[in-house]
């Protein structure tokens, strides 16, 4: 067969392929309108690994490359939620990595709106100005973050999902600049925190500010001289500036967990955690007896911490995670009788649980 038959296929092939993937992305867009009526989240991890699980078979029947065919997938999969379009808030500016989270876990095309705080953002959420809002929760190398914890008790919005970002810092300055001119480095103090070894090395002064992404955005805007900010290498791009030094985190292995929040929480999954925030009476064994109540049904804790109370001193509210759906009546059986050892119990959400990104490295 010619070269010139052989395209003659692929051109009647192309023909049948967008018939095809039209067809596909009409009954996408019908399925994110009754998602909207539903008010279910957009993505559905478990469906989405159900489908690049069954093209990679039936790659492997027709002789292709799996991979190959599972790329392609990948950008269809992200193309069909886009036609879900949904807005997402976050705290930062453009190139935070929480937007970058939310790029990630809903898809290139998601619309994102910037907060200044994690308070607008679940305000944001639960006052119903974006269906989605996406925080960090914690960090590999620094720990929790603290205020978003406290927030799940003052507004009225669930968890609806998990994602797990690699973060990558870079120090970014005008083009100019080089890293010997540098006197002054601006970033947030976790991101600070997250680079100590660096920025001892480097001898500056340090600055903290409200967001990453925002304090090159603040560098470039006010035209600050020998001054540099740490932030992703997107936030340099975006912003027209110069990565002087990247991978300057002390942990290689440095990630942050983000929680989305929505007004609802997930269906069920078969791979799901539950997180819930409780408080005890202020007496010996009180927390062991709530504890052990999951123990001895063998629910597994993927993570347990305090947080003082601020209505009294030396008392503390627990934050629990733990792999099971509030739904599933094994789980909603122990949740009903932890409740009899709390003084107050509230279940935050029940989500699919996040791909352990860090062993894919």
């Amino acid at each position: 067969m010619s070269i010139e038959e052989q395209r003659r296929r692929i051109d009647e092939a192309d023909v049948q392929i967008v018939r095809w993937l039209s067809e596909r992305f009409r009954a996408a867009e019908a399925i994110g309108e009754e998602k909207e009526r539903a008010g279910l989240p957009i993505l559905d991890a478990a469906r989405e690994d159900h489908v690049l699980d069954k093209v990679r078979r039936l790659a492997v029947e027709q002789g292709v490359e799996p991979r190959e065919i599972e790329r392609v997938y990948e950008r269809i999969i992200d193309s069909a939620k886009s036609m879900q379009s949904t807005t997402v808030a976050f705290q930062g500016e453009p190139g935070a990595f929480s937007e970058q989270a939310a790029i990630d876990y809903f898809g290139r095309a998601v619309s994102t709106s910037p907060c200044e705080t994690f308070d607008q953002v679940f305000a944001s959420v639960a006052e119903d100005r974006t269906r989605f809002g996406i925080v960090p929760v914690e960090n590999s190398s620094e720990g929790s973050i603290s205020r978003v914890y406290d927030l799940f008790l003052e507004y009225d919005v669930r968890v609806c999902g998990e994602t797990a970002l690699r973060i990558v810092h870079c120090l970014i300055g005008p083009s100019g600049l080089t890293l010997g001119d540098v006197r002054r480095v601006y970033s947030h103090p976790q991101a600070l925190a997250q680079c100590h070894e660096f920025l001892t090395h480097l001898g500056c002064e340090l600055v903290p500010a409200y967001d990453t992404a925002g304090s090159v955005k603040m560098i470039r805007e006010q035209r600050l001289g020998n001054s540099a900010g740490i932030a992703s290498a997107r936030a340099a791009e975006l912003y027209d500036m110069k990565v002087l030094a990247s991978g300057i985190e002390d942990n290689k292995n440095n990630y942050t967990r983000f929680f989305v929040l929505s007004k609802r929480d997930s269906p069920p999954s078969g791979n799901d955690k539950t997180s819930i925030v409780f408080s005890v009476k202020h007496e010996p064994g009180a927390l062991y007896d709530a504890v052990h109540v999951l123990s001895e049904r063998c629910i597994n804790l993927t993570k347990i911490e305090s947080r003082p109370t601020r209505q009294k001193p030396w008392e503390y509210n627990f934050y629990i995670d733990f792999e099971g759906h509030r739904e599933e009546p094994r789980f909603a059986e122990a949740l009903e009788a932890f409740r009899q050892h709390c003084l107050f119990l509230r279940v935050l959400g029940s989500y699919q649980q996040a791909k352990p990104v860090w062993k894919t490295l």
